[in-house]
């Protein structure tokens, strides 16, 4: 394994910015923060109709010809303009599992639709009552003949207003413990009996709460066999923690907070990065930025062998949700008073996005998996430690 970072996406540059400059809106970035939806779908058409989301993926299902290192660059780009692509992130989770144990016809169907950009789709796991303990879900599916009725109730829906289908974990069997009768199933948004309510973020962020009431879905969206969600489920993780997913793009908050403070001045009239203090704390996240590069290089490695990283996405997900919140408090405190204003302040250092981005990383450590239950999957899996603490 070599993680050295080659020049290769420096040959794409030119090409990406010249794709961005020519498609790319100014006012998008604006609309999602204003917005709170991390999605913007015309973007969406536009990478699909260049090829751009199908670049890397095999012909038969829809794949381009589009090079995928010019599509990372693509998305690198608009990523360090502020764009978020959340939905399409969720999307390529379940096509990626879609893709090891789906049907051939849902392969065949999905894939492709998803390439195109006709189809999005939200991850519905959490409950009110269950939050990470996804496994304690309660919302049925109930088989009636060819077809499923789902009844129950998501929290933290991400990007579902704008998604045409949601993941939908449900209870299949009742009879067995929790972990062992989940099935899978995708939801069409536009189904009878679907709704959605908005849920407000600190980060700004708008998410959903999702409701199910006697939604019909035949049995060709399940994903996975009958009661085998949870290991359905845990394919889909193993991507959600950072396998895979375009807008992968590595943190520079040193960069960003180092040109802040080259430029901004003590009361002294010496520049802030002249403090040997506020220095070597914006050199510690930059090595712990480079950790957090090379644990997704790992994965991606992992992930091009063919295999299905295990503990590696759990690794680097607890590493990089931790940094980023220990990073942001750490830039407040460089920043000073300033720090805390929000990007509506017209004096906010970098436009706000300092004040934001520490609101935004509070929730990190919970989605994805929390970081107790991270820590428990690599003291089992990686370390071989027992499941549970002796004398309990």
């Amino acid at each position: 394994m070599d993680f050295w970072d080659s020049d290769e996406l420096a040959a794409h540059r030119d090409a990406a910015r010249a794709w961005v400059e020519a498609n790319v809106k100014p006012e998008w970035v604006e609309e999602q923060r204003r917005t709170g939806c991390h999605q913007t779908n015309e973007l969406h058409a536009l990478l699909a109709r260049d090829g751009i989301l199908a670049a890397g993926w095999p012909e038969e299902y829809g794949g381009s010809d589009v090079d995928p290192d010019f599509a990372r660059t693509v998305f690198d780009e608009c990523a360090q303009l502020g764009l978020h692509f959340d939905g399409w992130s969720t999307t390529t989770m379940v096509t990626h599992t879609i893709e090891h144990v789906g049907t051939d016809e849902q392969k065949r169907q999905c894939l492709p639709a998803a390439l195109r950009g006709d189809m999005l789709i939200a991850l519905g796991y959490s409950e009110p009552d269950s939050g990470s303990d996804v496994a304690a879900a309660k919302t049925t599916a109930v088989r009636d003949g060819d077809e499923w009725v789902v009844n129950g109730q998501k929290m933290f829906t991400s990007t579902a207003q704008v998604c045409s289908h949601v993941f939908v974990l449900a209870r299949t069997n009742h009879d067995v413990p929790k972990h062992k009768g989940l099935t899978l199933f995708l939801v069409p948004t536009d189904a009878p009996g679907f709704e959605l309510q908005p849920i407000h973020t600190l980060g700004g962020q708008v998410t959903n709460a999702t409701f199910y009431t006697d939604v019909r879905i035949p049995d060709s969206a399940r994903i996975g066999g009958v009661d085998e969600g949870w290991n359905v489920m845990r394919v889909a993780l193993v991507y959600e923690r950072g396998v895979a997913g375009p807008a992968s793009v590595d943190q520079t908050l040193s960069e960003d907070l180092t040109a802040w403070a080259r430029e901004a001045r003590r009361p002294d009239g010496t520049a802030v990065l002249d403090d040997p203090l506020a220095a070597e704390r914006i050199g510690r996240m930059a090595v712990d930025e480079e950790v957090s590069r090379l644990l997704g290089q790992w994965m991606n490695w992992r992930a091009s062998k063919g295999g299905v990283p295990g503990t590696e996405g759990s690794m680097r997900k607890l590493f990089w949700s931790e940094m980023a919140q220990r990073h942001y408090s750490d830039a407040l405190d460089i920043l000073g008073a300033e720090g805390v204003l929000a990007p509506e302040a017209a004096d906010a250092p970098a436009g706000g996005m300092f004040e934001h981005d520490f609101r935004a990383a509070v929730v990190t450590t919970v989605y994805g998996g929390t970081s107790e239950i991270l820590r428990d999957i690599i003291a089992e899996r990686e370390l071989g430690l027992p499941r549970n603490r002796p004398g309990r």
